[in-house]
């Protein structure tokens, strides 16, 4: 191809897929398969390794980050970012509604957003090119992070109109990216970040751009700053511009005539922040029309015409009332405070965690004590500390008892642990967490018999082990509230399919310490029958890959107990398989495209779930990760796969795709 048709042909290949780039990542609605952009990301990438003189700065494949800095530069802003002033009541907001009243003998329209809790950035377009990015910094100076919002996907590197204009936004990022993260950090025993606000901010502040262009940021713009050409009357037309640009502005802001429909506005997001998908910490409210924001002017540090209401902190202050104890799976009694109700991050909290024992020795805590909790995001509330200051003496050490709360027998403290714990194998409250476990997704998968279902079966003594649920009887079940003939029919035919299922999920199912589902298939693969398995010695057990000395021993030691003997004795009899039907072994060795092979999930699938490819995977030898590096083997990538298919592709990794994955596994 001769170097003019390569410019025209790059020139267009930029321009559709920035366009694709735009539907996807701002509207939120992809026009073309994920196949299809791939392609022409590749064409694109082919074509500038061929003229690399042809790149430029706007195109698509510029995103995934340069080279790592020395250093950032500080950068003025010709406008200030300006903070604003803080509102935490509705009084608070009525008095902004007033001042502004005073300063102005038109009427007001105010414009409500929601407060993203991110980082404030400025983007400075030239010509319609994006050419500089900076933080807000103290207000007048920043930091030049050009480099690193080039990989947020939804800032365009080239806007609609050849605009020369500085626009102003929060880079956040997500809660799935967040939890992704922190899911990363924890698999790499590095620290996970506290939230999302300063997962954004230390992922825009690093030096190496591939970094940030890992971590799945997102961003909305708000306002303008400098902007010669224009000649728009208020925010709420600048919004509108802004989108109209190619820019991802937040949809949830609305205008308002008075400030009562405002103070429902900020009432209601108060309610339904948790439904988001990102953090936000209030709302921020603006007088719309730009000539009366100019009349009202600034104080020295904020504009009089916008307000900041800020939610109720994450932590709140009430008293502890009380100490439940509840008796885990495996026995571990775990200690929750109850509480006096008190609203925190917008939900009301009765009940907080206090984990064990030792914490709340540690923490001094005491029944009736003023506490402190906390709550983050979906994170159950914690019991933080006591303040100690308000105590009137009336306050009572609390103490753990010696005897469990579900059956009395007497609670004992294993060797390198914190809890206590109930180890009567009879316990009615193990009994039933472990028969909620055995039927649960990742164990014997029984549909239609979950939590609820199982306790009012415990409750009416249809059940007491893990054999019983293979003893139901159909007019039994009938008699209970809520169970229809259909209900029962799917229920039983439900019980009667686990049974074929292979040895793993039975395994895991049994609920042996320290075995999880992993580690209960490599057993299976292992030994292929419960037999097997249970005449294994120590030394047998620990020389299979995978498995240390602590499973090894605990599984020697379930197995030598009378009454898990007598269990598997009912399940053989009942027709329970007690043998692996997943691949050999030495069939995988030999056969499997997946043996010894590291392999990497992203995006979604369509024909099945993440977790069966996984399964599936690992029956076959290989080893599913979360991250790509250059030690991975193939990368499986589905819809919206994102930044671990970029990674792989230049690494140079085998991609397939769900197609592909299917015909090996033959689904």
């Amino acid at each position: 191809m001769e170097k003019q048709q390569a410019r025209e042909k790059i020139a267009e290949l930029a321009e559709v897929l920035n366009q694709y780039n735009y539907e996807y990542h701002v509207l939120d609605n992809p026009s073309v398969p994920d196949a299809e952009y791939d392609e022409k990301m590749q064409e694109l990438r082919n074509l500038e390794e061929a003229f690399p003189d042809l790149v430029t700065s706007e195109s698509p494949t510029q995103r995934v980050g340069g080279e790592p800095l020395d250093a950032f530069q500080k950068i003025q802003h010709k406008v200030p970012m300006l903070s604003l002033g803080n509102a935490f009541s509705a009084d608070d907001l009525r008095d902004f509604a007033r001042r502004a009243r005073q300063g102005t003998d038109d009427d007001i329209t105010y414009v409500c957003e929601l407060k993203i809790d991110g980082l404030a950035v400025s983007l400075m377009y030239e010509d319609g090119k994006f050419v500089q990015g900076a933080t807000r910094g103290d207000g007048t100076t920043g930091e030049d992070i050009t480099s690193n919002l080039r990989t947020i996907r939804s800032i365009p590197l080239s806007i609609k109109d050849n605009e020369t204009i500085e626009v102003r936004g929060e880079a956040f990022m997500p809660h799935q990216s967040f939890l992704k993260l922190n899911e990363e950090r924890e698999k790499h025993e590095a620290e996970p970040f506290a939230n999302p606000r300063n997962a954004a901010a230390g992922s825009l502040r690093q030096l190496d751009p591939k970094i940030a262009a890992s971590r799945n940021l997102d961003i909305f713009l708000y306002g303008v700053g400098e902007w010669e050409s224009g000649q728009l009357t208020s925010h709420s037309e600048r919004l509108e511009y802004l989108q109209e640009l190619g820019f991802k502005t937040n949809p949830e802001w609305r205008k308002y005539e008075t400030i009562d429909e405002v103070i429902e506005y900020v009432e209601y997001w108060e309610n339904e922040r948790p439904n988001l998908s990102y953090e936000i910490d209030g709302i921020v409210i603006k007088v719309d029309n730009l000539e009366q924001q100019d009349e009202l002017g600034f104080t020295a540090k904020s504009p009089r015409w916008a307000i900041a209401y800020k939610f109720p902190a994450e932590e709140a202050i009430t008293t502890l009332r009380g100490i439940e104890l509840s008796v885990g799976r495996t026995g571990v009694i775990t200690p929750t405070a109850v509480l006096d109700s008190v609203k925190v991050a917008g939900t009301t909290v009765k009940r907080a965690s206090l984990h064990n024992e030792d914490l709340i020795r540690e923490k001094d805590i005491r029944l009736g004590d003023t506490v402190v909790i906390k709550k983050a995001g979906d994170i159950i509330p914690e019991v933080v500390r006591a303040v100690k200051d308000k105590r009137t003496g009336d306050e009572k050490e609390f103490f753990m008892p010696d005897e469990c709360p579900d059956c009395g027998s007497e609670l004992v403290r294993l060797e390198e642990e914190v809890a206590l714990r109930c180890i009567n194998p009879s316990c009615p409250a193990q009994l039933k967490e472990g028969l909620i476990h055995f039927v649960s997704r990742d164990a014997m998968n029984i549909d239609g018999l979950g939590e609820k279902v199982i306790i009012q079966l415990f409750r009416e003594k249809l059940i007491h082990t893990i054999a019983d649920i293979y003893r139901l009887q159909r007019d039994d079940l009938l008699n209970l509230e809520r169970m229809g003939d259909k209900s029962v029919s799917n229920l039983l035919g439900a019980i009667e399919n686990s049974k074929a299922n292979s040895l793993e999920r039975l395994l895991f199912g049994l609920g042996i310490r320290f075995i999880g589902s992993k580690a209960a298939r490599t057993l299976a693969a292992n030994f292929e029958t419960m037999k097997n398995l249970q005449q294994a010695a120590f030394d047998d057990i620990l020389a299979i890959d995978e498995i240390g000395e602590k499973m090894a021993d605990s599984i020697v030691r379930y197995f030598e107990e009378a009454e898990v003997k007598e269990l598997i004795d009912e399940l053989t009899a009942l027709g329970v398989n007690m043998e692996y039907n997943g691949p050999k072994t030495e069939d995988i060795a030999v056969d499997s495209v997946f043996s010894g092979k590291t392999v990497v999930l992203t995006g979604k699938m369509e024909s099945f779930t993440r977790k069966e490819a996984k399964e599936a995977i690992e029956q076959q030898g290989g080893t599913v990760t979360g991250s790509v590096s250059k030690k991975t083997d193939i990368v499986i990538a589905g819809e919206d796969a994102g930044s671990k298919l970029e990674k792989a592709q230049k690494l140079g990794v085998t991609v397939w795709n769900e197609e592909q994955l299917s015909e090996v596994l033959d689904w």
